[in-house]
């Protein structure tokens, strides 16, 4: 398995040298980047332009794990509004078109939501319409997806949406494309079940894995802690992991750096990465 972090690990006014310097310093192998509005990668990059930020990566010592997005927050690919499912998909070919140029071969992707606490006024889809138009959504773009050689990857995320790992299984499966996976993100599965289950019912459909903890008592949010200092099960998660021999990419996702790391928030990073080999260790020769 090998160790990276996500770009929304580090305080977001740092510009993009600073961060990869702190995640090669701190002893990560590869950088997950994000699609934006405004920013190394964005929505308006030239294919000159992103070949540009890989060399960037390349050269600091790293390399390109994924490619995120927090932009379908604001375009739902399950909307009512067609001009907001139109928006979703823009969003997702952009993501393949950039993921070509940066050199990346898995995406994450949230191909619907049913609703959105942490987003005041979000729309709420019933939960079967949510579930057809995120199906549509995938099946349209897997095309494309597989001549690109682009995995979109489906994350478990707090969008009320696909709440179990056979759910999950299911709706992966209903596409029917090599090129639709799971981004798996154990601090995620906490909020309505165990980490460990999702991986062995998921198996070889996880093509990327995030790593978060999480405290169930706060039941929000703001319940998202420091690696090991939360309820995720690490050792079982690992026996789950090596159970189906995975053997990809893990990126860290501590967010937010701030309010916990009001002063030097390298600090995260460093304890992330200490953190990450304590876990990544755990179980080791046992399988």
């Amino acid at each position: 398995m090998k160790k990276a972090i996500s770009i929304w690990s580090f305080p977001q006014e740092w510009a993009l040298e600073r961060k990869l310097a702190v995640a090669r310093d701190a002893g990560f192998a590869g950088f997950e980047i994000d699609l934006t509005e405004a920013g190394p990668v964005a929505m308006t990059s030239s294919p000159k332009g992103l070949r540009a930020v890989r060399r960037k990566v390349e050269a600091a010592g790293l390399q390109l794990s994924g490619l995120a997005t927090g932009l379908y927050w604001g375009a739902n690919a399950a909307s009512a509004d067609a001009a907001t499912r139109k928006r979703a998909g823009r969003i997702l070919g952009r993501q393949i078109d950039c993921a070509v140029h940066l050199g990346v071969d898995a995406i994450l992707v949230i191909p619907g939501t049913v609703g959105v606490d942490f987003i005041p006024g979000a729309e709420v889809v019933p939960y079967d319409i949510a579930y057809r138009r995120a199906h549509e959504f995938l099946k349209a773009a897997a095309p494309r997806a597989e001549r690109s050689g682009v995995t979109l990857c489906v994350e478990n995320v707090w969008n009320k949406f696909l709440l179990s790992p056979l759910e999950m299984r299911a709706f992966i499966d209903g596409v029917q494309s090599p090129a639709v996976g799971s981004y798996f993100d154990a601090g995620n599965a906490l909020q309505t079940g165990y980490p460990e289950h999702w991986i062995a019912t998921l198996e070889k459909r996880i093509r990327r894995v995030h790593f978060k903890d999480y405290r169930r008592n706060v039941g929000t949010v703001d319940g998202f802690c420091d690696l090991l200092s939360g309820d995720v099960n690490w050792p079982a998660v690992m026996q789950s992991l090596r159970q189906i021999r995975y053997d990809g990419w893990i990126a860290a996702e501590m967010i937010p750096p701030v309010p916990f790391y009001k002063h030097c928030p390298e600090t995260l990073i460093h304890n992330t990465s200490r953190a990450m080999d304590a876990i990544l260790a755990l179980g080791k020769g046992n399988v």
